[in-house]
């Protein structure tokens, strides 16, 4: 029996692709099964960087699903530049000494016309929307999920107008996320940026972050209750894979000028010289949305021979490619502000089989959860020397026939298993 009414906000939703819509797809799946009937309000006519339609088939059939028309500047800059314009919305953003003069335009635009986000234009007519919704259905509960930021602003006025329990969700960071100081702020907007953070922090209920880094960045800001619930894995119905025949290292995923990882280039460089059979088994496998300097990189160290670029795969395509690629790749950008980043897709990494090489900067939230569940070896960018060691240790196992992984403690990981902490916290504030 369906007892309790939750109204989840969010803007990514199928058939919208990537990372973002997965986390609230896989609670919404679950939570009738604890007892919530979840009602989803998303965007009519969105405009999603990437699109994956078998992920409609997905969303649950106890879901309500709300709709309403969205205005989003995006829809008028692509006139401008189409494909500069999906790929700043999808946060693959050009190296800053490469931006043309049209990239630092449309960065400036983003970082400081619209704030916290060119979504926010949702904000007035969704909250009009919500208040007449909420009332006549009884609904004294909402869930934001961020980003886009902009719709926790909508979580504020429905609690400043109806006094409902507000959860607000954090996927990502907000001020300390990585791209956040490439969108050429002015101290005026940056301002901005911080005065909209710390209201809404201290004005919901509850916060929900995905990193105890994150968590620990938040409590200096507010007193607010806030709860760590990761990202995780669901059941996948995908079919027995064939391991690749060639030593594939495949990285699943935004591939961000930022993370371009030189020292795991120069390493496969330095195999490729230094075994002799090396190449004839490489493949370098890059699934997903590929920055063009990565790209340019991996061409100059004359690797490009063993690239295999596939590009954006549908998520069950992508499942497969976890589970038939001999090694994964997990790369974070070396940076303070990224520590707390626990990419979505290592969850489905550690349940693959598949031994993880994982590089970020020292003190990786998910650097400890990779170590703790034996799944994979984590690097710094200064450990090369022990990078390159690895992978050959990966190679010889892979010639052995021996080279997988065995995690443990995976479990806690479900999405079933999160979902189930997600409805204890609803209930623990009810």
């Amino acid at each position: 029996m369906l007892n309790k009414k939750i109204l989840i906000v969010t803007y990514y939703w199928p058939p919208a692709g990537g990372p973002g819509v997965q986390r609230w797809l896989k609670f919404v799946k679950y939570l009738p099964d604890f007892g919530v009937q979840p009602i989803v309000y998303i965007p009519e006519n969105p405009t999603y960087p990437i699109v994956d339609e078998k992920l409609v088939n997905e969303v649950s059939d106890k879901a309500i699903i709300l709709k309403q028309n969205i205005f989003e500047p995006y829809q008028l800059a692509s006139f401008l530049s189409k494909n500069k314009t999906k790929k700043i919305s999808s946060g693959i953003i050009p190296n800053q000494k490469k931006q043309s003069f049209l990239d630092k335009t449309l960065l400036w635009i983003r970082g400081n016309l619209f704030i916290p986000d060119a979504r926010v234009f949702w904000v007035k007519p969704s909250v009009s929307f919500l208040e007449k919704y909420i009332l006549e259905n009884n609904i004294d509960t909402i869930i934001t999920s961020g980003p886009p930021h902009s719709l926790h602003l909508i979580g504020l006025e429905l609690k400043e107008k109806l006094n409902v329990k507000w959860f607000a969700d954090f996927r990502d960071p907000w001020t300390t996320i990585g791209y956040h100081k490439t969108l050429r702020l002015s101290s005026f907007a940056a301002k901005k940026h911080r005065a909209l953070e710390q209201q809404v922090l201290n004005t919901a209920d509850t916060i929900i972050v995905t990193s105890k880094t994150t968590k620990t960045e938040f409590q200096a800001i507010t007193n607010k209750p806030i709860a760590v619930i990761t990202n995780g894995y669901d059941t996948e119905k995908v079919e027995q894979q064939t391991i690749d025949s060639k030593f594939s290292l495949a990285h699943i995923g935004s591939f961000l000028s930022e993370r371009n990882p030189l020292i795991l280039w120069e390493s496969l460089v330095e195999l490729i010289n230094e075994i002799p059979d090396f190449k004839s088994h490489l493949e370098i496998k890059l699934i997903g949305a590929v920055s063009q300097e990565v790209l340019e990189t991996v061409t100059n160290y004359k690797l490009d021979s063993y690239l295999n670029n596939l590009g954006y795969v549908s998520h069950n395509e992508a499942i497969a490619h976890q589970r038939k690629s001999q090694v994964l790749l997990l790369i974070e950008i070396d940076s303070e502000d990224t520590k707390s980043i626990i990419p979505g897709k290592l969850f489905e990494y550690m349940v693959s089989g598949r031994p993880i090489i994982a590089i970020g900067p020292q003190d990786s939230d998910f650097a400890e959860i990779i170590t703790n569940t034996n799944t994979g070896v984590f690097f710094k960018y200064s450990e090369k020397l022990k990078l390159k060691s690895v992978i050959l240790d990966f190679y010889n196992q892979f010639l052995e026939g021996k080279l997988q992984s065995s995690g443990v403690g995976l479990q806690k990981y479900s999405r079933k298993s999160l979902t189930k902490e997600l409805a204890q916290l609803l209930n623990s504030t009810f």
